[in-house]
């Protein structure tokens, strides 16, 4: 039995015939041995035909539907151009060696072209790598390797790449520097807390937020300067008259050291930094609330945006998230708690970042438990229809939140909620009705730009304006002929055409209809003719 190989190079395909493999026998170390020796090799192994690509494109897909096993359409032309024909009903007189088993079997499938791949169709294929460039004439040095190094940078860098709008890695990013901005911020404004109490110490309990009383801070400068005037700016910044004129009277009688300029000059400048801090981290916060809705829109409906991130980045992406269970989960960012737990066997944590969520909150405590264990499952179901839905939308997150919030009721008063049956049927409902809304209103968009066009040619066509009411008419009496035209045929198929006919048998016989009718008037009208005749 002749056997064929099919090499995939990075500049095309290429077939080889093996011949003369009893001089070598078909064992495995015999081959090996002579794949190095190329003018032994060279004469059991030749070239029969070679299809570059014709493109890096081309190549890319081409490199991509091999390893996943699937057979191209280009590769199934030039298979079945250079090989033999297989007959029905007998035996292929060879066999195609291939490289990927996955492959081989697709090939064999769809062409019934016999493949096979093991150890010594490995060991062939090895010693055709080797030599490839001594089997094609055509290649200089250097072809070869220029065209493995693009096919291998194009294919990992399509293997990494995901959807712009959906990369998760973002999210995780965010999420990081909010906490650690979190922490820097509170650091800081604690420091500028102690570092202006010394110059103005009464401050500290009128002003409790940081961020406004950064802003005072600097604001104020030097407590010996406030006045009267300082109140209409002290209340844009408080928001309550009264705050700002306690303000004003407790830097007329305040306890606190003087300060050289200097000190109130870096005082200054700290307070500032704090504030862009803080407005930075306000602009952050927005960014992940709007990635978050691109991304896992369901899930951060359900829970919220920055508990759902913290889930995201803990788990290493959205589809590690969906990947877990709903007790991994329900644990997640409580893993010391669980070892120890199951080290001295205590306890088990009952939950972990779900816990900054507000309905655990909510929740009583013994039923605090029972609460984290139901929004799990409600967050992983939501996390899997993100990950895996091609349209992203919020309607099963929305639906998911208020079976929580059923749940919270029936454990504080006892209120059956609705099954989750009925639930997820309505959600379905109405994101195939949103999807039909939006069917519709793409056609009465094209409609509204076709009237626009009319419109303007109307205008363009002044002298066609006086006829307007007879084309009107006209318009009106053509819609009513085809209203009856389509009647007339829902009636006809009504009556014989239930069973599979098509529209043009229909029409055949509507023909057939009207020729027996004229048929029928040229026989009345050859008889009167032959009546006059006779009485004349």
């Amino acid at each position: 039995m002749a056997l064929y190989l099919l090499f995939e190079s990075s500049s095309g395909y290429a077939l080889f015939h093996a011949q003369g493999l009893d001089e070598i026998g078909q064992n495995t170390e015999a081959v090996r041995n002579s794949v190095a020796d190329l003018n032994r090799f060279g004469k059991v192994v030749q070239l029969t035909a070679f299809q570059p690509f014709e493109s890096a494109i081309d190549g890319l897909n081409q490199c991509n539907s091999v390893s996943e096993g699937l057979m191209t359409d280009e590769l199934r032309s030039f298979l079945e151009l250079n090989l033999p024909k297989v007959k029905e009903g007998k035996k292929s007189k060879f066999s195609l060696g291939v490289a990927e088993p996955k492959l081989g079997s697709h090939i064999s499938e769809t062409t019934k072209i016999p493949c096979q791949s093991g150890e010594f169709v490995l060991e062939l294929l090895r010693g055709v790598r080797l030599h490839f460039d001594k089997f094609i004439k055509d290649l200089k040095s250097g072809d070869l390797e220029k065209a493995q190094l693009g096919l291998a940078h194009s294919y990992s860098r399509a293997k990494v790449k995901f959807n712009v709008n959906r990369v998760d890695n973002m999210v995780i990013q965010a999420i990081f520097l909010l906490d650690t901005l979190d922490k820097d911020i509170n650091s800081f404004s604690m420091r500028v807390r102690e570092w202006y109490s010394w110059h103005f110490p009464e401050l500290v309990k009128i002003v409790n937020d940081n961020y406004l009383y950064a802003r005072v801070a600097k604001l104020i400068e030097d407590k010996s300067k406030l006045s009267e005037e300082h109140v209409p700016a002290l209340t844009e910044i408080l928001g309550d008259e009264d705050k700002a004129k306690e303000v004003v009277e407790a830097g007329k009688a305040s306890m606190g050291q003087d300060l050289t300029p200097v000190d109130l000059i870096n005082v200054q400048l700290f307070a500032q930094r704090v504030m862009d801090l803080a407005e930075y981290r306000k602009n952050l916060y927005d960014y992940l609330v709007t990635k978050m809705n691109d991304i896992a829109p369901n899930l951060a409906s359900l829970i919220g945006e920055v508990v759902g991130a913290r889930l995201i980045s803990h788990a290493g992406s959205l589809t590690n998230l969906a990947k877990c269970p709903s007790s991994t989960l329900q644990i997640l960012g409580a893993e010391k708690a669980l070892f120890r737990a199951l080290k001295t066997r205590g306890n088990t944590p009952k939950y972990g970042l779900i816990f900054h969520s507000s309905f655990i909150g909510r929740a009583s405590s013994k039923n605090k438990g029972r609460m984290a264990r139901y929004l799990a499952n409600k967050c992983s179901i939501a996390s899997r229809i993100d990950c895996f839905s091609e349209r992203g939308s919020t309607v099963f997150g929305e639906k998911l939140r208020e079976q929580v919030e059923e749940r919270l009721e029936f454990y504080d008063k006892g209120v059956a909620p609705r099954k989750n049956i009925d639930v997820m049927k309505s959600a379905i409902e109405s994101t195939q009705n949103k999807d039909t809304e939006m069917e519709e209103v793409e056609p009465e968009e094209a409609s509204a730009k076709k009237s626009k066009e009319k419109k303007s040619k109307t205008e363009d066509a002044p002298a066609a304006a006086t006829n307007g009411d007879a084309s009107e008419d006209g318009k009106s009496e053509k819609k009513k002929k085809k209203e009856k035209r389509k009647k007339e045929q829902e009636a006809d198929e009504e009556d014989g055409k239930t069973n599979g006919v098509n529209e043009q048998d229909g029409t055949a016989k509507k023909k057939k209809k009207k020729s027996k009718d004229e048929a029928a008037t040229n026989e009345t009208t050859k008889k009167k003719k032959k009546k006059k005749k006779s009485q004349e």
